[in-house]
């Protein structure tokens, strides 16, 4: 009887074991089964090379930006499409890994639990907009360059144009300096002046008579023997027009009373200095070194030289999250997509971030962008060859909720270049949006 006891046991305990087995692969294969069937070693959705064979990608209006099949491969008709939206969507060739088709793959093959993957697989409509990709592609004009815009209301990307670029229709003239970069989310620039955004962030939660103080700018400021030039001279000035003017002498002001250890936790804080995830592809990370107290260093850290390094991407989430009173929501590239939120700021820091933004854009900004509600900061990146970077980040108010970065690798001026470029799209996206 005892032996009969045992084996009954041991037959129960086998069977509890097939149980809890079954229950974990079904388990598993309902999570993770998408990612299985897009494993690039699945050859009934990729060919030989390793390279997605079904599925289709549109933008937000339904226009067809890449398309799998037995019958081969397609992009978009328009080749300003196609090259503008080159990076953000992929090459069938795989020379982009970094992009929709692959961050989409388990939802282009058209996977089931119960039928498995099917031809000719899914259609995967993304947020971003066919039209406004092609304007910021005309207005780069060839030039190198970052343009996003999103949403900051859904965090829904609009835009993601990264030039140089190539229609990938056509084989790719490799020699191309950085032609396979994705600049919007991979590129890593020397910042300017858009960084003392991060300075005025710290100066607002950390230093409590900040609107109560007069800043002095006669051209030049020396720390610690070095000579910090300023682009003008300013003379006396509230914080808020210390912005407004852009001026090195108060920034450096600030920079050096806050310290670099604050400067970092703040960089480091908003987000700067760590990669991200656009829906599983990743960032890159900036930098900001903790430099010296009260040394030239740190002074000119604090007002974006230095060693300061800041990806589009990280410097889009920032805006979008002073647009929304503080409250990131997590970018995504999918149409009707969610990632989240984040609190980012202090409702009330965002609130003096805006007012300050908004005081730029009333005194500076309105010939270059006429007729549109826009909180923003510029940046001329100095690189100590000759050459700038030119920033533009900010913010559309009003019924257009558009966040915005542009950037002009080695292109000029803030102001006048990555701002000129911004205006033409954001214009378009108000023609496109203001009413929805």
């Amino acid at each position: 009887m005892k032996q009969i006891k045992r084996r009954a046991s041991a037959a129960l305990l086998l069977a509890l074991f097939m149980v809890a087995g079954t229950v974990t692969i079904l388990t598993r294969l309902l999570l993770y089964g998408d990612q299985w069937a897009a494993y690039s070693a699945n050859s009934s959705v990729y060919t030989s090379r390793g390279i997605l064979a079904c599925g289709t990608l549109t933008d937000r209006s339904g226009v067809v930006l890449a398309q799998a099949d037995e019958n081969g491969y397609r992009y978009a008709g328009d080749v300003n499409v196609r090259v503008a939206s080159l990076h953000a969507v992929g090459d069938y060739r795989g020379y982009l890994g970094a992009s929709a088709l692959t961050a989409y793959a388990g939802k282009l093959t058209g996977y089931s639990p119960v039928y498995g993957t099917t031809n000719p697989g899914n259609t995967v409509a993304l947020s971003l907009d066919a039209e406004l990709q092609s304007a910021a592609w005309r207005q780069l004009g060839g030039r190198k360059g970052a343009v996003l815009v999103m949403n900051y209301e859904t965090g829904e990307i609009l835009c993601m144009v990264s030039s140089p670029s190539y229609d990938p229709e056509q084989e790719p003239d490799g020699s191309i300096e950085g032609l396979f970069l994705n600049r919007c989310l991979s590129g890593v620039y020397t910042p300017g002046s858009v960084f003392k955004l991060v300075t005025l962030c710290a100066a607002v939660e950390n230093i409590d008579d900040l609107y109560e103080r007069s800043f002095r700018c006669g051209g030049s400021i020396d720390v610690a023997g070095v000579s910090i030039t300023c682009t003008g001279y300013h003379g006396e000035q509230t914080i808020e027009q210390a912005l407004a003017n852009s001026c090195n002498c108060a920034f450096a002001q600030l920079s050096l009373e806050l310290g670099g250890d604050t400067l970092a936790a703040y960089a480091e804080k908003l987000g700067f200095t760590e990669s991200h995830s656009l829906d599983g592809i990743p960032t890159a990370a900036g930098h900001f070194e903790a430099v010296q107290e009260r040394s030239s260093y740190l002074a000119w850290s604090g007002i974006g030289q230095h060693t300061d390094l800041i990806c589009p991407y990280s410097m889009l989430r920032y805006v979008s999250a002073i647009a929304a009173g503080g409250v990131l929501r997590e970018p995504t590239m999918l149409l009707n997509g969610h990632n989240g939120s984040t609190r980012m700021l202090k409702e009330s820091t965002a609130q003096a971030l805006e007012e300050m933004m908004s005081f730029t854009g009333s005194t500076h900004y309105q010939s270059v962008f006429p007729g549109l509600d826009v909180c923003a900061k510029t940046g001329t990146a100095e690189l100590g060859d000759g050459y700038t970077h030119g920033w533009m980040a900010g913010y559309l108010r009003g019924e257009t909720p558009l966040s915005f970065v542009v950037v002009m690798e080695r292109g000029g001026t803030g102001y006048t270049q990555a701002g000129g470029v911004a205006n033409a799209v954001l214009q378009r996206a108000k023609e496109l949006y203001e009413h929805d």
